[in-house]
């Protein structure tokens, strides 16, 4: 069954299916239809979030079990909701301890049994698997190492024994492993596994292998089949070898569940049509709603202020291109020196068996993948239509890396490597794969993880899946956007908040009111500028940030800000850390931000807080009735001001009903009681207002049932003199705003936007007749949906 609407709950030891059971009548009333579950199985224990899963047999216990997530389940039942799981098919925790399929590959090496599952590179480490744990050189931590019985112990790591070395003096006991433990530094350049992006506590699967793909999924498969689980969220499906591929074995194996994907969509790009699934997880739509709250001509003038402000050079973002260019190569050649390095190996076998590519040159392998690397505009090419994203042009300017031409021909092998080109033989392929693989770890990490936090004129457009080169969306592109939801994927999920946003839907509406008051905000800057920061590029950041939330607390701002200037890693990182200059942003922190001058800021946000209220309530009504299913985050029905995890992934409770709340009742409860204005045979047309203040007005007709209304750019629109006799149109009927239920319309005519607004800047419509053509009757004659192609 295809959800109406549903709400995600982060499980944690401190939030148990328990908890999230006496949730449920809660959650029902609120009117979504189904509960969306963060990953159930069982984790590294205390693990906050449980994607670092290790064993996907087992439910996990610290939340209650497999018969706490039955009892969830039937609960939700009784209430009329079902349950949505996210799954990790990429990785798991690679903690020997507790994950017993790499515990047995370390103990067996690469005769294993499940040596298949990971990707590992035996021959790169000697026939052994790298294990960067060690805090210091093997030399310095060997005291800290002890053996008991068949168990190696290093403070609260664990490895086995190799079978018959427990007796052997440690040196040679540690040199007879089938693996290595290194220094953690090592695992930049020497790790010898596929991991998650950067993480090497979490190690690669590969579910491209039947086997592996059955002993993963069982349990998830048997939870759907019994009815416990009514559809999935695929966490991070760039990371598979082949993830059309993967998409279609799980889609047979469900039966055709609703499935979405958490795949970042960049710029124009389509999720390809010919995968099995209902859509994406909304980063998409988040990108889409936001720009429609943002002032275009502000957001440069921003643009063009803070580099007055903060005189950014370099790596230090005056400019979005040049910032994620420099971000690119900083991560290919430092962060993922290990992934390039295995790509180049490959590279180098295939060149080698082949007479035809023989006598390139290591180096220029090397380079020709890194070159080509940072030019993928996506997060990855695929099989199919690599293409139009490993261009030739693209491959042109990587020759360009090149003093001699003839060198640069590798770029060509690179580039017919990476689109399959090649032959058919295990290397080809497994180049392809992780040249694929390799480009969307590269792309999350260098943009998501490092030009967000470098170029920051507008905070609020440094989210994922948007384009803070670009922040605004007009109108006139929100609404072909839909229109291709509402064709294309009208199941697909859309989002405002979840548990990997950078700052919570308020904090970014907030944020983005500064579009339309550059200018105030230029004065708030000098009103505080006596306040010392260690440089002027932190001191906008923190300065944006906390007129966002409002009135930050030092123990909620300082955490976040930290994390933005290392991820940035201009001063400091997280592997190289400056404990001078983290010192003097905490210092800034407590005497700037949550210092006296939080009044002034306070005070300015009291200024444009009927501004922001249009935003938020605009852009959370536009993500509920929009196409597609709205997933609403933990606590984002009322007022959420939320920065970076972990701030924002703190348990669920029930709070008092807003306004806000109000409105998303309202909306959810009509979707559920009218699912065909929004399914798959409703329609979307945008509606156009007419007069002088037409574009502060963003109005769509679902189906011929619901209207939807907000107002944009409310500031400017103020300071243009307001609606005027601006007014829109409505489709016949007679028509009852359900925010005020007492306020009717009637269709057919020009509904003055001064009147329809007058109590709020948004409007919910229902028709209250039965006139009308039916939204089958609308439907009928277009084109089927991708996944019914597929």
């Amino acid at each position: 069954m295809t959800p109406t609407a549903t709400y995600r709950l982060q499980l944690q030891p401190a939030f148990p299916f328990r908890a999230a059971e006496e949730a449920v009548p809660y959650l029902a009333g609120l009117g979504v239809s189904h509960l969306h579950l963060s990953p159930v199985l069982e984790a590294v224990p205390a693990s906050p979030h449980g994607y670092d899963v290790v064993d996907h047999a087992r439910v996990r216990e610290e939340l209650g079990g497999e018969e706490g997530l039955r009892s969830l389940a039937r609960t939700a039942r009784d209430h009329g909701l079902g349950l949505v799981l996210d799954i990790v098919p990429n990785h798991m925790a690679a903690v020997p301890r507790y994950n017993r399929a790499l515990w047995e590959v370390l103990r067996e090496g690469p005769g294993s049994p499940y040596a298949r599952w990971f990707d590992i590179d035996w021959d790169a480490g000697g026939g052994r698997v790298l294990m960067p744990v060690l805090g210091g050189r093997l030399g310095q931590e060997l005291g800290s190492l002890r053996v008991e019985g068949q168990v190696l112990h290093y403070g609260e790591h664990t490895f086995p024994l190799r079978e018959g070395t427990e007796r052997l003096a440690l040196p040679e006991l540690l040199d007879a492993q089938w693996y290595r433990l290194g220094w953690w530094r090592l695992a930049r350049t020497e790790l010898n596994y596929r991991r998650f992006f950067t993480v090497s506590e979490l190690i690669g699967l590969r579910v491209e292998d039947p086997e592996v793909f059955a002993a993963t999924h069982t349990k998830i498969l048997e939870l759907v089949r019994d009815g416990v689980v009514d559809g999935l969220r695929i966490d991070h499906p760039d990371g598979l070898a082949d993830p059309e591929e993967y998409l279609r074995r799980l889609n047979e194996a469900t039966g055709g569940c609703w499935t979405v994907v958490e795949k970042i969509l960049t710029g124009d790009e389509r999720l390809p049509a010919a995968w099995p699934v209902d859509g994406t997880t909304g980063y998409d739509a988040l990108h889409r709603v936001d720009g429609l709250f943002t002032d275009p001509d502000g957001a440069g003038e921003l643009l063009r202020r803070y580099r007055d402000f903060a005189a950014p050079a370099g790596d230090r973002g005056g400019y979005w291109g040049a910032t994620a260019r420099r971000a690119a190569y900083k991560v290919v050649t430092h962060e993922l020196a290990a992934e390039t390095e295995a790509l180049a190996r490959l590279a180098e076998r295939v060149c080698a068996t082949d007479t035809a590519l023989r006598d390139h040159a290591p180096w220029a392998l090397r380079t020709a993948i890194r070159e080509l690397l940072v030019r993928v505009p996506v997060y990855r090419p695929y099989r199919t239509g690599g293409e139009s994203v490993l261009t030739s042009d693209a491959a042109l300017r990587a020759k360009a890396a090149f003093a001699v031409a003839d060198e640069a021909d590798a770029v060509d092998v690179i580039r017919d490597l990476a689109l399959g080109r090649l032959g058919e033989g295990p290397d080809q392929e497994a180049f392809r794969a992780r040249f694929a693989q390799t480009s969307s770890a590269l792309r999350a990490k260098s943009v998501e993880d490092t030009a967000y936090y470098r170029y920051v004129p507008l905070l609020s457009a440094d989210e994922v899946g948007g384009d803070p080169g670009r922040p605004a969306v007009s109108p006139e592109e929100f609404h072909d956007y839909c229109g291709r939801l509402a064709r294309d994927w009208p199941s697909t999920g859309t989002v405002l908040s979840t548990h990997d946003t950078k700052r919570s839907a308020d904090v970014r509406a907030r944020i983005a009111v500064l579009t339309e008051c550059p200018e105030r905000w230029e004065r708030l800057l000098e009103s505080v500028a006596g306040v010392p920061a260690p440089d002027r590029h932190v001191a906008w950041m923190a300065w944006q940030t906390a007129f966002g939330l409002g009135i930050p607390h030092p123990g909620r701002l300082g955490p976040p800000l930290l994390k933005a200037v290392r991820e940035a890693g201009l001063h400091t990182s997280w592997t190289e850390p400056d404990a001078s200059y983290e010192q003097a942003v905490g210092d800034f922190v407590d005497a700037g931000p949550c210092g006296p001058p939080l009044y002034t800021v306070a005070l300015f946000t009291r200024e444009v807080e009927a501004y922001t209220r249009a935003n938020t309530l605009g852009a959370a009504l536009v993500q509920l009735t929009m196409p597609g299913v709205p997933d609403v985050y933990q606590g984002t029905e009322h007022e959420y001001l939320a920065l970076v995890d972990p701030d924002n992934r703190e348990p669920f409770r029930v709070r008092r009903a807003d306004e806000k709340t109000e409105l998303t009742r309202a909306a959810l409860l009509l979707r559920r009681r009218r699912p065909e204005a929004f399914g798959e045979s409703g329609t979307y047309e945008p509606l156009a207002a007419r007069g002088p203040a037409a574009g502060h007005c963003v109005a769509f007709c679902r189906s011929g049932e619901v209207v939807t209304a907000v107002t944009r750019l409310s500031l400017r629109l103020e300071e243009s003199g307001g609606w005027r006799d601006t007014a829109l149109p409505l489709p016949q009927g007679r028509w009852t705003d359900l925010l005020s239920p007492d306020r009717e319309f009637r269709g057919g005519a020009s509904v003055p936007l001064a009147e329809l607004f007058g109590a709020r800047p948004v409007a919910l419509l229902e028709r209250a007749d039965g006139t009308g053509e039916s939204s089958r009757d609308q439907r009928e004659g277009q084109s089927e949906s991708p996944r019914d192609r597929a």
